[in-house]
């Protein structure tokens, strides 16, 4: 998580991973969105792409990749669908900054081929939405750690029962210029986070959001569902819903 703990770079060379199959939903209206949303660890991009195709969205474009599988620290090496290695769901955890890149950057190259009067959005769920995260403060940034341009546009970015990872670092990473104070100050973030969630517990998307307000991300909300937990709702999915159609400035229902 590294509200307080280390992050790791790419201290050594790591095996590269195959990302796996993409799916599409394609917009039953006029296309006015895409929106890339990230499944959580173990999952594929099947099982989210069924659901946001119920959602009344008809002008966004879903897309839903499959993270590659890849042997996770948590159970102890054994493989599974992740966008990046996770060793402990702690305050103090080290981030695998590696992958939180590899995934981003894959986000960023599915949204680079969209035309250029498509508003551009990511959402995810749990480790996901951490991912989501790590690609808004790219965007922020207007680079990746290693220092490759971040090209992607992005118009709205959503993270539901998940976290900020880097926070630590995310003052010094926000260099203050005018062009990046501009985004930081305009980027729109929905936070969603149940107070029951006993996988990635509450005190973790309430920090994250207290990091990203307090660093001036003005245009940030945090939503909390009383006994919620490590899934989603109806009333939870309505609120995305409702937060995409204004900020993408999407066509009401």
């Amino acid at each position: 998580m590294s509200f307080t703990g280390p992050s790791i770079g790419s201290g050594g060379r790591r095996e590269a991973h195959e990302f796996g199959r993409t799916h599409v939903v394609r917009p039953k209206g006029r296309h006015q969105a895409t929106v890339v949303w990230l499944h959580g660890l173990g999952d594929n991009g099947s099982s989210w792409s069924h659901l946001l195709e119920t959602l009344p969205l008809p002008n966004i474009k879903w897309i839903c990749p499959t993270a590659p599988t890849r042997p996770i620290t948590l159970f102890g090496g054994f493989p599974a669908t992740a966008w990046f290695d996770v060793g402990e769901l702690s305050e103090d955890a080290p981030d695998d900054v590696e992958g939180l890149e590899a995934a981003a950057a894959h986000v960023a190259n599915l949204l680079s081929i969209e035309p250029a009067d498509i508003k551009l959005g990511i959402g995810g769920f749990s480790m996901d939405a951490a991912t989501s995260l790590y690609s808004a403060t790219c965007f922020i940034h207007g680079k990746y750690e290693n220092g490759d341009l971040y090209h992607a546009n992005l118009s709205a970015v959503v993270g539901l029962s998940g976290w900020l990872p880097c926070s630590k670092n995310l003052k010094a990473k926000i260099e203050r210029h005018d062009e990046v104070a501009r985004r930081v100050a305009s980027l729109p973030i929905l936070l969603c986070h149940g107070k029951g969630d006993d996988v990635v517990p509450y005190k973790f998307g309430e920090k994250s959001a207290l990091a990203l307000s307090s660093n001036g991300f003005e245009n940030m909300t945090f939503k909390s569902y009383d006994g919620l937990g490590h899934y989603t709702i109806p009333e939870e999915m309505e609120e995305v819903y409702t937060w995409l159609t204004s900020k993408l400035g999407l066509d009401s229902r």
